[in-house]
């Protein structure tokens, strides 16, 4: 069974976690609530997470200064992150959200199910991420195998075939969900580290058929 994603929902009103959990609770993920921006950045030292949903009026560190420090720090740059904040919220919001390094910013009180369309497009990317990472890993290995049987016994290497196999439906895939995000900016960002790794891999696998 495939391990559930994560997802950190920011808020430090208590009834807002609640109202974020029941409109998620429907994508049976991992639902993290986090009550400040201290707690925030605590839960994403131990955890990875699929998408961050961030309120911007917190007091003490607000949501601008907490994305601040998720961009800064390596490991967490790439979460993709979106505001929430109230309707009436200044205007040059939606500017500073995106300047902070948000793929998306939804003003309060949203649509229970755009909120979760959105959350559902970035799941189903860490899900493929991790899923490609898992099976480039399971790969190398069995190709490293394979290479280490054939320099002792002279033989054919099938797991070559095996490995353009399975590329060559992951690239499919890839090509699919590019397609369903063609004019969607929002995840943009998501989709580009997706196609580089696929490419990443496949200049690995043809360099790998070159050499034997």
């Amino acid at each position: 069974m495939p391990e559930k994603a994560k997802i950190l929902l920011v808020d430090d009103r208590a009834e807002n976690i609640v109202a974020l959990e029941a409109i998620l609770s429907s994508l049976n993920q991992t639902l993290v609530p986090a009550r400040s921006g201290d707690a925030a950045l605590k839960a994403l030292l131990s955890d990875e997470f699929a998408v961050i949903l961030l309120d911007v009026l917190m007091p003490g560190m607000d949501g601008f200064e907490t994305a601040a420090h998720i961009k800064r720090r390596p490991r967490t740059r790439d979460v993709p992150i979106i505001f929430l904040t109230a309707r009436n919220a200044e205007p040059d919001y939606a500017f500073r959200s995106y300047s902070a390094g948000a793929v998306d910013y939804i003003a309060k009180p949203f649509d229970p199910w755009v909120l979760r369309a959105k959350v559902s497009v970035f799941v189903d990317l860490y899900t493929k991420n991790r899923q490609l990472a898992d099976q480039a890993a399971m790969l190398r290995a069995q190709l490293g195998e394979s290479l280490a049987a054939e320099a002792a016994t002279g033989g054919a290497n099938p797991v070559l075939a095996e490995l353009s196999a399975r590329l060559a439906a992951v690239e499919d895939m890839v090509t699919v969900l590019s397609g369903q995000a063609a004019g969607d900016p929002a995840i943009a960002g998501s989709m580009h580290q997706l196609e580089h790794r696929v490419s990443r891999l496949r200049d690995v696998f043809d360099a790998l058929r070159v050499d034997t």
